[in-house]
C-alpha cells in the first residue's frame, strides 16, 4: 500500500461513508495490508472525496484575466477606475489596456461608458470584456480605432449601446465586442502557455483534478489554445485531465465539421482529448440575448418586441447535431433561455431518431430558463443538465438585471436543478470561470442553500439539492461526461484522483458547507496542491 487515508469520512461520488478508510496503490485505490513503507494520511475528521472535475470552464481566459487588469474582485465605478489606472500606471508600455470581470449592476442600464474610461486610460486604447463575456466596455481611442461610429450597423448577432443620436457609447454586447477585438494585439503563445499553468495551480488549490474546456478555437479576443495545451502536456506539466470542446463557428455550417474531425484526430494525449464541440445558442439574459419563447419585459412591466437571438437558426442546429453525432463528437450547447433550450433538445432528439441512442454524452450547460414542458425531456433522450449552480441565487444582477425583464412566471423557472433531479435527469457541474468563481464548494453551497453565505432569502427553494446529488454532480457525473470513466469515484480500481477537505460538511449545519476548505489534492495518487493552513 502507498497511501492510506484514516481517521475521516468518505464521499465515494455516490454515498457518504463514515469512518471508511482508504488505500492508494500504484495510483489507483486498492485494498491491501498496510506495511512499513505505507504514507498514513490523518484526516483528522475532514472528508474525502472524488477530486471536483469542471464540466463547463475557461481556464486560460481566467489565467490571462488574473494577469492582465483584474477587475473581478472590484465593484464600482470607482473600484474599476482606481483598480484600472493602477493597472496602467504599472504597465505604462503594453499598448491596449486589456482584462475585464466587471459587473453589470454596476452600471446604469448594466452599460458603462467610453468616457469613464477614457479618464484613466490615457491615449491608450482599452477593451474590457464583463464578468460573463458576453459584452465588452470600451473606450474611445478603441472605437475609434476600430472606426465605430453612428453610422455602424449592428452585427447580426450582437448590439452596440448608443446615445439618443446613434453614437456609440462605449459598451458592445455579443458579436459587437469582435468589431473591436480584431483590432487587438494577439496573445502570444508563451502567454496562453503561462496563463494555463497558472489557471491549473490555482484550480488544483481548490480540489479540481479535470476539467472540460468550454471553448477551443477562436473567440472574443481569446485565440485558440489548443496548442498550448499540447505544449504543457508534451512536456509532462499537465497535471489535469483535460477535455477541450472545439468551437462551433456559427457563421458556418454543416461545412466545418470535417475540419473539426481533423482537429480532433490531431491530438491524442492521456491528458488532453477534444472529442467535443461546443455550439452556443444564445446569449445572456442580461443584455436580453438569451433565446425566450415569449418577449422580454420592459422596466414598466410591458411586453416587448424582443424575445433574444438563436444564434444558429433551429433547423440547421438539428442537422448539424445529427452530423457531429454521426461522426463521433459529444455536442456541449450554450443555452440560457427557454427557447434556446427546446431548440437544443429538440436537436437532440433528432439526432437520436437518426442515429439512434449513441454513447456520446451530449449535454446543455446553463439551463437558466427551463420551460416545464421541458423538464423530463432530458432524462427521456439521454441529455445531461450541465448547472452552473452559483448563479440560482438572488444576487445584485438577479434582482436588478434579470427578475424585472422576465416576469413572476419565468423567473420561477430558473435553474430548476431539483425538478431536473426528480425528473431523473442527469445532472453535471461547472463553474463557468472566469464568468464566476471557479470554487466548487461555493457553487455546492448554493445548489443545497439557493443562497450564498451573505444572502438571507432562498432563491426558489423547492430546486434546492442534497449535498450528496450536488456532490456526485461536481465529481463522478462531471468525470463521466468526460469520459473519464476511471476518475470520479473512490472505488478499487479507480484512479485515485482525490480532495481532502479540512471538514466533514455532511455532519455540518449547510449554511456552512462553503466554510470548507481544501486541504490536499491528489492526481493518480501523487499531490499536486497542500495548505500550508
Amino acid at each position: 500500500m502507498d497511501t492510506l487515508f484514516v481517521n475521516g469520512a468518505v464521499f465515494d461520488g455516490t454515498s457518504y461513508r463514515p469512518g471508511l478508510s482508504v488505500g492508494v496503490r500504484d495510483g489507483r485505490i486498492a485494498v491491501g495490508e498496510r506495511t512499513a513503507k505505507t504514507q498514513v494520511v490523518d484526516l483528522q475528521g475532514g472528508l474525502l472525496l472524488p477530486g471536483f472535475v469542471d464540466a463547463h470552464i475557461h481556464p486560460v481566459q481566467g489565467g490571462l484575466e488574473r494577469g492582465r487588469c483584474d477587475l473581478a474582485p472590484a465593484h464600482g465605478l470607482p473600484a474599476y477606475q482606481e483598480t484600472i489606472q493602477r493597472y496602467a500606471a504599472q504597465h505604462p508600455d503594453v499598448p491596449w489596456i486589456l482584462g475585464g470581470g466587471w459587473h453589470q449592476p454596476d452600471f446604469p442600464g448594466a452599460a458603462p461608458r467610453a468616457t469613464d474610461l477614457d479618464a484613466v486610460t490615457g491615449d491608450r486604447p482599452a477593451f474590457l470584456v464583463n464578468a460573463d463575456h458576453h459584452g465588452a466596455w470600451v473606450n474611445s481611442k478603441a472605437l475609434a480605432n476600430a472606426g465605430i461610429d453612428r453610422s455602424t450597423p449592428d452585427p447580426p448577432d450582437g448590439r452596440i449601446e448608443r446615445g439618443p443620436d446613434g453614437t456609440p457609447t462605449g459598451t458592445l454586447h455579443e458579436g459587437a465586442m469582435d468589431l473591436v477585438a480584431r483590432h487587438v494585439p494577439p496573445t502570444t503563445p508563451a502567454e496562453l502557455v503561462a496563463a494555463l499553468e497558472d489557471a491549473q495551480a490555482y484550480l488544483h488549490s481548490l480540489g479540481v483534478t479535470g476539467w472540460q474546456d468550454a471553448i477551443l478555437g477562436d473567440y472574443a479576443n481569446m485565440p485558440d489554445a489548443t496548442d498550448a495545451y499540447l505544449e504543457v502536456a508534451n512536456a509532462g506539466r499537465l497535471t489535469a485531465r483535460v477535455n477541450g470542446a472545439l468551437w462551433w463557428q456559427r457563421d458556418r455550417g454543416a461545412e466545418q465539421i470535417p475540419d473539426l474531425v481533423v482537429r480532433r484526430n490531431a491530438v491524442d494525449h492521456s491528458r488532453f482529448r477534444t472529442g467535443t464541440v461546443k455550439i452556443m445558442q444564445d446569449g445572456v439574459a442580461e443584455n436580453f440575448t438569451a433565446g425566450m419563447l415569449e418577449p422580454y419585459f420592459d422596466g414598466c412591466g410591458c411586453r416587448t418586441a424582443n424575445a433574444g437571438l438563436s444564434f444558429v437558426d433551429p433547423v440547421e442546429l438539428c442537422d448539424s447535431i445529427t452530423r457531429l453525432d454521426a461522426a463521433g463528437f459529444q455536442v456541449h450547447v450554450h443555452a440560457i433561455g427557454d427557447r434556446a433550450v427546446r431548440e437544443a433538445l429538440d436537436a437532440f432528439e433528432q439526432a437520436r431518431q437518426r442515429n439512434g441512442d449513441t454513447d456520446r454524452r451530449h449535454h446543455i450547460a446553463h439551463l437558466q430558463v427551463v420551460h416545464p414542458d421541458d423538464i423530463a425531456r432530458f432524462a427521456q433522450l439521454n441529455v445531461t443538465a450541465n448547472m452552473q449552480a452559483l448563479w440560482a441565487m438572488y444576487d445584485q444582477q438577479m434582482v436588478d438585471l434579470t427578475v424585472p425583464y422576465l416576469g413572476p412566471e419565468r423567473t420561477a423557472w430558473q435553474y430548476p436543478f431539483g425538478a431536473l433531479a426528480r425528473s431523473g435527469a442527469r445532472l453535471a457541474a461547472g463553474s463557468d470561470w472566469p464568468v464566476s468563481s471557479p470554487d466548487p464548494l461555493a457553487a455546492i453551497h448554493v445548489a443545497v442553500n439557493r443562497r450564498d453565505e451573505s444572502t438571507a432569502e432562498q432563491f426558489f427553494p423547492e430546486q434546492a439539492l442534497d449535498l450528496a446529488t450536488a456532490l456526485t454532480a461536481y465529481t463522478r457525473t462531471s468525470a463521466w461526461l468526460n469520459h473519464a470513466d476511471d476518475t470520479g469515484r473512490i472505488q478499487p480500481g479507480a484512479l485515485a484522483d482525490l480532495v481532502v477537505l479540512d471538514r466533514d460538511p455532511f455532519t455540518g449545519l449547510p449554511d456552512e458547507i462553503a466554510a470548507a476548505q481544501v486541504r490536499a489534492t491528489y492526481i493518480e495518487g501523487e499531490c499536486v496542491f497542500e495548505s500550508n493552513r
